[in-house]
């Protein structure tokens, strides 16, 4: 008569073996089901962290408007013979455009230079004395008065992504933001909504208290090598140089280093801040660039690796930051090709139009094929 299972538990081992089992087996019944269910778990944490995250864009470029009280202000800002004009201009590096009704822009690829000709314009007109001298004087002293402007809406960008007591610089650094854009995409929001993306993706897959804060600083402080200024480097470079400088954590200056995939990710801290990056980044009315100079930009980028002898092929992907290089094996060697690729590097450096950093990739293959006899 065969025991049952009641009976084999009066042998603690024969129980623990058969309990073992049974627990092995809803065990890997449970990965199974995790495993057919891994891409749709996926997605639904990256939505759920996508709606939590979602914010108002308003796509901002080059130019800033001022709206006048009255059509006599722009008499006096143009001034007898267009002398308070010139005197702006000069002051301020911006440049003037006077509209039709009672407004007027200002134009400069400098966003900082704009918002100082912005409030100086503004309280030049409030104040309705405006002469070469006095001009000069009030965009002296907006110029002085940045510092304070950076330092506030660097703490307003870190509470809006949940961090407080960081180093001063560095919140003046992060200050910056507010004024940096990229395809009519404001650094500052961007920074904001991928932190909370990065965040909700953080509780997501339940991590410590302490990961959701090195998550935070690192989709905060990604992009920091942005606005670093006078110094060389690749902004993920620059960024994480600063970061080792101001003591952060390793993850987080990690992330900060990892999330253009220069290095490999060295843990979820790094993939976490990359996806939310991209997520920030990509989706759709977040980014504007015409369709034209996108694919123009690419073409050069390809010509420039086609100009030189013994390519074959040159392929350009992420929006021109990946370029793969296919050569003739015939023409090139293995030696030759390592040349090659640092001379195509080189080239688009001085003539090629990108953003960050372009990894050029040189493929050389070599085939062999032989056929054996029909029987």
């Amino acid at each position: 008569m065969a025991s049952s299972p009641q009976d084999s538990f009066s042998d603690p081992e024969s129980a623990q073996k058969y309990l073992q089992e049974d627990l092995a087996r809803l065990i890997e019944k449970a990965r199974q089901d995790y495993t057919a269910r891994a891409d749709q778990i996926a997605q639904e944490i990256i939505v759920d962290a996508m709606l939590h995250g979602a914010t108002d864009y308003v796509a901002e470029y080059s130019v800033s408007s001022i709206t006048l009280p009255n059509d006599s202000v722009k008499g006096s800002i143009i001034g007898q013979g267009g002398r308070n004009i010139a005197a702006f201009e000069k002051a301020t590096g911006v440049e003037i455009e006077i509209e039709e009704g009672n407004s007027i822009r200002l134009s400069s690829f400098d966003s900082l230079r704009r918002e100082v000709a912005k409030r100086a314009l503004e309280f030049l007109i409030k104040d309705s004395r405006i002469t070469p001298s006095r001009i000069e004087e009030v965009v002296h002293q907006t110029r002085q008065h940045l510092d304070t402007v950076l330092v506030d809406e660097g703490r307003k960008i870190c509470s809006a992504c949940g961090v407080f007591n960081l180093d001063p610089d560095l919140v003046k650094t992060i200050g910056r933001y507010r004024f940096r854009f990229s395809y009519g995409q404001n650094l500052g929001i961007h920074t904001i909504e991928e932190t909370k993306i990065g965040v909700q993706i953080a509780h997501e897959l339940n991590l410590s208290e302490e990961q959701i804060l090195h998550v935070r600083l690192g989709c905060l402080l990604h992009d920091i090598g942005k606005v670093v200024a006078d110094e060389e480097g690749t902004h993920v470079q620059l960024g994480a140089q600063l970061l080792k400088k101001h003591n952060l954590p390793d993850p987080v200056i990690n992330a900060v280093a990892e999330h253009h995939e220069d290095k490999p990710f060295s843990g979820v801290i790094s993939r976490i801040v990359w996806v939310a990056d991209a997520i920030s980044g990509s989706r759709p009315g977040a980014r504007y660039e015409p369709h034209e100079a996108y694919v123009k930009r690419l073409e050069k980028i390809e010509e420039i690796g086609k100009s030189f002898s013994g390519v074959s092929e040159v392929y350009a992907f992420q929006a021109g930051r990946d370029v793969r290089v296919v050569v003739k094996p015939e023409m090139v060697s293995d030696s030759e090709l390592v040349v090659l690729v640092a001379r195509i590097r080189e080239k688009l450096e001085k003539e090629a139009q990108y953003v960050g950093q372009i990894k050029v990739t040189g493929i050389r293959e070599v085939r062999s094929v032989e056929i054996t006899k029909a029987k």
